[in-house]
């Protein structure tokens, strides 16, 4: 199991907890990898840390989860993550702000790939970029079970 943007690690420590059999969490920010590892350590798991940029990891991989960057500030960016994911793993699962479901809709069909909301649910977004103007805010989010056909 991979998680693609990693960040500080919640997504591969969670599939740790719940006994995933191997974990590597890939991201970019170094700084961030060193909390994940941290994270890792001081709960007692294991998993891989791999500082690296998406569209150098290969696979294949049983299992990719992730939650990509909305796409909302860097246009496109939760379809970067979407075609590695697709590349490299058998399953993907994916988080995505539930307002861009038709947009997603339309690239999974694109993309020759079966996806389905499996949970629709409430996402907080505390205040931690420079483009964030409120102290934290609450998205509606699906996520997807997604394969290639």
């Amino acid at each position: 199991m991979i998680d693609l943007g990693t960040g500080t690690g919640r997504l591969a420590l969670g599939a740790s907890m719940l006994g995933a059999e191997y974990v590597v969490g890939a991201e970019l920010d170094r700084l961030a990898l060193q909390v994940a590892a941290s994270n890792c350590r001081r709960l007692g798991l294991e998993a891989d840390w791999v500082l690296a940029d998406i569209e150098t990891l290969r696979g294949p991989v049983d299992t990719v989860v992730m939650n990509p960057p909305f796409g909302t500030k860097r246009p496109h960016a939760d379809t970067q993550f979407l075609q590695a994911a697709l590349r490299i793993g058998k399953v993907v699962y994916s988080i995505h702000k539930a307002s861009t479901r038709r947009h997603l809709d339309r690239w999974f069909r694109e993309h020759d790939s079966r996806a389905e909301v499996i949970m629709t649910t409430e996402m907080e977004i505390p205040h931690q970029f420079s483009f964030h103007r409120k102290r934290r805010r609450y998205v509606d989010v699906d996520v997807f079970r997604i394969v290639r056909r």
